[in-house]
């Protein structure tokens, strides 16, 4: 009979040192960056050619970083929203119509609805989009904490349809009777529109927003008991219980942020840069911002880090495939394989392979 070595098994690392938590996702990221360039290879152009153009599409240039910090404001907006969420163990996958509601609310009070100036107009909106988006997720949350209905499943459908209800709106009560046959909406007064950062630039204050927004985050998260009671309520809700720990309260106050946060990601792209809203306002930011949290470990501060970069793989992909004949997909498959060895070494982060 064949002799078999000892079995291998996972073992769990009490107290995982530091240069484990920072090295194994860091082995994951240049896992995917060799996946990405193999991949390349498979599409019959040269590795370093591909990288090298990937990284010149997103910051080549002064216009090429200004594309990618844009694209990166929603995303900073949605993986806040996730973070927050995830890390109080509220599976927030309804960011997309959270988003879509704050931009439906963005175009009802600023297409002329409430004459105001600027300074008093915008800080309006923001807080009526914010609490669209918190509402739209407070429901799940109520489901949860009441019935105990699985999150997931209520998140995920309300984005089939608010998205549906935006398309009736769009054809309907809110169509721009000057739109020439496209469903989009009327476009927003200029007293509702976010100002540039720089004159001829397109990177538009929603940045400086997202960017307060994950300091505000962070403050909340390592300096509040707010911040204690959603870590100790996503560690072990039972024991947050026993405790004292109001879970329940807890995880609506923590739908209430998320879902604000997220409304601020359709509020950006309206007043930032579209000034209209349609269909496809969102190439589908609300799923992206759950790669770009996970990416960043949960963590409000690298969420700023983990948005540029996937933002920088989108912008420069389109460059790429236009220099370089490669198909665009190679970000999607990208951001995919990035994930999943970013939550392999998150597992791995805990505990190692031993013998027997």
């Amino acid at each position: 009979m064949a002799m078999t070595g000892p079995a291998m098994r996972l073992e769990r690392i009490i107290a995982p040192s530091w240069s484990r938590r920072l090295g194994l996702p860091a082995l994951a990221l240049v896992a995917t960056v060799a996946i990405a360039a193999w991949l390349a290879w498979l599409a019959g152009a040269a590795p370093l050619t591909v990288l090298g153009l990937i990284v010149d599409g997103a910051a080549g240039s002064k216009f090429a970083l200004l594309e990618t910090l844009n694209r990166a404001t929603p995303l900073i907006f949605t993986g806040l929203a996730v973070a927050v969420a995830f890390r109080a163990r509220l599976w927030n996958i309804g960011a997309e119509a959270q988003l879509y509601a704050g931009a439906v609310v963005t175009v009802l009070l600023g297409t002329g609805a409430i004459v105001l100036p600027a300074p008093l107009l915008l800080p309006l909106i923001v807080g009526a989009a914010m609490l669209a988006g918190a509402a739209l997720l407070l429901g799940p949350a109520l489901l949860k904490t009441r019935l105990g209905v699985d999150e997931v499943v209520t998140t995920l459908l309300l984005n089939f349809i608010f998205l549906l209800f935006v398309s009736y709106l769009l054809e309907g009560p809110m169509k721009d009777p000057m739109g020439m046959g496209w469903p989009k909406s009327e476009r927003l007064v200029d007293a509702a529109r976010l100002p540039r950062i720089a004159e001829g630039l397109r990177l538009h204050w929603g940045f400086g927003l997202a960017l307060i927004c994950a300091a505000i985050v962070w403050v909340i998260q390592a300096r509040t008991t707010l911040g204690y009671e959603i870590r100790a309520v996503g560690l072990n809700a039972r024991a947050a219980r026993f405790a004292g720990v109001p879970v329940n309260a807890v995880i609506l106050k923590t739908a209430f942020l998320s879902g604000g946060l997220a409304a601020l990601a359709g509020f950006s792209e309206v007043a930032g840069l579209k000034g209209a809203l349609t269909l496809d306002l969102s190439p589908g930011f609300g799923y992206t911002g759950i790669v770009v949290a996970m990416l960043a470990l949960l963590h409000p501060l690298a969420v700023v880090v983990s948005a540029i970069f996937v933002a920088g793989i989108f912008v420069g992909a389109d460059s790429m495939s236009r220099a370089a004949d490669v198909p665009t997909y190679i970000a999607d498959l990208l951001l995919a394989v990035a994930l999943l060895l970013m939550v392999l070494a998150i597992k791995m982060t805990g505990f190692r392979l031993v013998r027997g």
